[in-house]
């Protein structure tokens, strides 16, 4: 029903960055396809960016934030265990509704997805906010070269809701455990507790796997995602995939076997990778930009770190 997205306030070329890992602009954006990514300032938390892509999605939707019965937050970098951030942004926002968080990293905006599509389907919930968002840059070893370089700072939100005809299309979604430790922390939170030696947990991955993974194992999930809503991929308008890497969009357009006609989000190249607010950030620019329109069916894909991922074909705002 209404979508908003909220970009951290800097925009960090690869120039500021290269020095740390060793780097070249040239390296970045031939291995990635970014050329600058979003970070918000070091006063701006997560649920403040969320807020502010929410309060869009709300307005665009045409309610009051008081109609929100349910909010669901999918973030993996909420700095408290405790209170999750779902209930502080409801609060903030007005909302007195349900409110709970997901931790699913890259997959988490398609997993709020599939868990709003249900509990609207199921009388549960009228209409649901749901909000990917992350504040990466809080949890980034500058000098790490396997993640690094990539990450960004953002939120994006929409508005779910009754419909007389359908406007999601059933969740294809799984997992993959073995993959766990492809993409992680240093450490954990106890390891820091035991020896105060050890340094602050940062995010790192191991960059050939998940490629490899993302790239082949992801389409089968595409084509399911497809063939469950009843559609081909000719019906496909546009196509927006977690913002991973430029190599890896490619390669699924590829694998799909998508026509030359579909709109690929390539936010990446300006935001970076923002996990869980990729998706609805490409969204928006392909909207902004004329590239998909209100209406259009499109493909969107969220695979990452677990290993998990969910996939569903919607209509756009």
């Amino acid at each position: 029903m209404g979508l908003g997205v909220a970009r951290g306030e800097t925009a960090v070329p690869n120039e500021d960055i290269i020095a740390p890992i060793n780097s070249s602009d040239e390296w970045i954006r031939k291995m990635t396809g970014i050329v600058t990514r979003v970070r918000a300032n070091r006063e701006t938390s997560v649920i403040d960016l969320s807020e502010a892509a929410a309060r869009d999605a709300i307005a665009q939707a045409g309610i009051d934030a008081a109609d929100v019965d349910t909010v669901i937050l999918s973030t993996i970098t909420h700095p408290y265990m405790t209170p999750g951030g779902a209930p502080v942004l409801a609060d903030r926002l007005g909302s007195t509704g349900a409110a709970f968080d997901i931790s699913a990293a890259c997959a988490g905006y398609c997993y709020g997805i599939g868990q709003a599509d249900a509990l609207v389907r199921a009388g549960n919930a009228r209409h649901v906010l749901v909000v990917g968002a992350e504040k990466m840059s809080d949890y980034v070893d500058p000098a790490d070269r396997s993640i690094s370089y990539l990450l960004g700072d953002a939120a994006g939100a929409v508005v779910i809701g009754p419909s007389d005809s359908p406007g999601i299309g059933p969740t294809v979604w799984g997992s993959d455990g073995s993959g766990a430790p492809l993409i992680g922390q240093t450490s954990s939170w106890l390891d820091v507790r035991d020896d105060p030696d050890t340094a602050f947990p940062t995010l790192y991955q191991e960059g050939p796997s998940v490629f490899k993974w993302a790239s082949f194992k992801m389409a089968p999930v595409a084509l399911e995602a497809i063939a469950a809503a009843g559609v081909t991929p000719e019906d496909i308008k546009a196509f927006i995939p977690h913002q991973a890497n430029v190599r890896i969009i490619d390669q699924l357009v590829k694998q799909i076997g998508l026509p030359a006609h579909v709109a690929v989000g390539k936010d990446i190249v300006d935001s970076g990778n923002t996990s869980a607010a990729s998706i609805p950030l490409a969204t928006e620019r392909l909207l902004r930009d004329g590239d998909a329109h209100s209406g259009d069916l499109a493909l969107q894909i969220g695979f990452g770190a677990g290993l998990v991922y969910a996939a569903q074909v919607v209509v756009l705002p």
